[in-house]
């Protein structure tokens, strides 16, 4: 690195770690002359980093911001720092929060070096997150890291995968998405065995590692959509649509993304889509709501329906 750039470098350095300096004070830490520290400013400005300069007392050289986020300049304990709070924030269950702080976290971690990678690693093995969904497996921070990469440059992936009923299988993927639930995170990717898309759990995914070699993206199905259904209905024995008598923004909230799909039916009925392995809960659960509704399908939920209504009755004739 020259002279200038590492001098530039070191001038972003202490702009950043204090609001205002002094031209004085800046030419002594940086041990050159205040006519070097102006031109050395007029780098940073060409760079994107908007440095303001005032006159008088109390006046000097600020780093101020500016319309766009030019790069960061970080010491060692600074980067450690936060990575390790991205990691947390990355299995977080704040809305738009997560996403976000795995996109940082990747950026970072491209750069840093693997003497301060560790120390975030050992940061993060000593840690233990106590959250109202303790009960679900967490996600390995590195299979999210090598996930997103692969998402973002078009990377052939491959993976252990465990399903639902145990089955352990290998695949080949084409990874297009990473979405998450809040609760889980859920990989939309192109199965390349299998020659169509598949919806997998990361905290079901073992053994995760980039090939190298790069893919065409093909035409995919909305991401979003495509992994709320494939969630709601298709690991379950029982898929069932019910037409509730009220609008889909009053139903809508009383299901989580990853449990059903509520779509408007007209501007005072919806159908909601769930799946599940005992059609006499959903009945349980659907009648909770608080709203009227019919069963569309399957059969098997009907006869449940039926069956609860009269033992309800029977009940209720006792009482």
């Amino acid at each position: 690195m020259g002279e200038t750039t590492s001098r530039v470098l070191q001038l972003l350095g202490l702009l950043q770690s204090r609001r205002v300096w002094s031209g004085e004070e800046l030419a002594e830490r940086l041990g050159v002359t205040g006519r070097s520290v102006r031109r050395d400013v007029e780098r940073l400005r060409e760079l994107g980093y908007p440095v303001h300069a005032s006159k008088g007392h109390g006046g000097g050289y600020q780093l101020g911001a500016g319309a766009a986020l030019p790069p960061l300049l970080l010491d060692p304990d600074e980067a450690v720092a936060m990575a390790v709070c991205l990691r947390l924030a990355a299995g977080g269950s704040v809305a738009g929060v997560g996403e976000s702080a795995l996109r940082a976290l990747s950026k970072l971690d491209q750069v840093m070096p693997a003497r301060l990678r560790s120390q975030v690693s050992a940061v993060h093995d000593a840690t233990v997150t106590l959250s109202p969904n303790s009960s679900d497996a967490a996600v390995a921070p590195d299979v999210l890291m090598t996930l997103a990469r692969a998402c973002r440059d078009r990377e052939h992936v491959a993976a252990g995968y465990t399903d639902i009923r145990g089955n352990n299988t290998q695949r080949r993927l084409e990874p297009y998405q990473l979405v998450t639930t809040g609760r889980r995170w859920y990989l939309m990717a192109y199965d390349r065995d299998r020659a169509d898309w598949r919806t997998l759990r990361l905290d079901r995914m073992s053994e995760v590692r980039a090939l190298g070699s790069t893919f065409t993206p093909r035409d995919a199905p909305d991401p979003a959509d495509y992994v709320r259904r494939a969630i709601s209905a298709s690991p379950y024995r029982y898929v069932a649509r019910v037409r509730y008598a009220a609008p889909q923004d009053v139903v809508a909230p009383m299901f989580s993304p990853a449990s059903a799909t509520v779509e408007a039916d007209g501007p005072d009925a919806c159908i909601v889509t769930a799946g599940a392995d005992d059609p006499e809960r959903m009945v349980v659960y659907f009648a909770t709501l608080g709203h009227d509704f019919e069963v569309l399908e399957p059969p098997e939920l009907a006869t449940a329906v039926r069956a609860m209504a009269e033992r309800l009755s029977r009940s209720a004739a006792r009482t």
